[in-house]
């Protein structure tokens, strides 16, 4: 139940919260996925897909545990201090993302937004990652495979780390389009990841 509630937490903080938050600050609607079926917008429809496949898994976990078993759970994973790592994680994750959100400001989109014009952001964690609210997200998907290590956790971890990397690379191609050598400096400064 705890992770249920802490997932949904999450979601609610970084998404729905920061997206609230910029919406009223500036009017711009920080989701950018469309309907169409470009890169852009497919990646999108499999973000959502990985976000209900999650709550879904999580769910089972806390409120059905007696399907636990239909999850294929690596028992020899399950242990207290992979489990705390994992909390830690999930802790980490959740302080990476909020502060890099915060970093941005005015500039956090969920995907591209070709209709507004942004300032590339390259201080306080951006200095560090070109990339470290995806970074954050990567780290949350470990902390949960910890947490409950079982097949569906880990094709959880194996979908997105997929899709963040298809989505890293559409926005280094929009942003190299948008910023032009100004991204092209940073990006040679700065590591895709960490």
């Amino acid at each position: 139940m705890l992770l249920f509630t802490y997932l949904i937490l999450y979601f609610l903080l970084v998404f729905v919260l920061r997206s609230i938050l910029l919406w009223r600050k500036t009017g711009i609607n920080p989701l950018t996925f469309k309907k169409t079926d470009n890169a852009h917008d497919y990646n999108g429809k499999v973000f959502t897909f990985i976000t209900i496949f999650e709550l879904i898994v999580v769910g089972t976990y806390a409120f059905k545990n007696e399907w636990y078993e239909y999850l294929l759970p690596f028992w020899y994973l399950e242990n207290p201090i992979l489990q705390k790592i994992g909390w830690a994680l999930l802790l980490i994750s959740l302080i990476v993302v909020w502060i890099s959100q915060s970093q941005m400001a005015n500039s956090w989109r969920i995907g591209i937004d070709e209709n507004n014009k942004t300032k590339l952001v390259t201080n306080g964690m951006f200095s560090i990652s070109r990339n470290p609210i995806f970074l954050g997200i990567m780290i949350a998907n470990i902390g949960l495979f910890l947490v409950i290590p079982n097949a569906f956790t880990l094709l959880i971890t194996s979908l997105s780390t997929l899709s963040v990397n298809t989505q890293i690379r559409l926005e280094e191609e929009f942003l190299k389009r948008e910023f032009e050598n100004e991204y092209i400096k940073y990006a040679e400064k700065v590591r895709r990841w960490i």
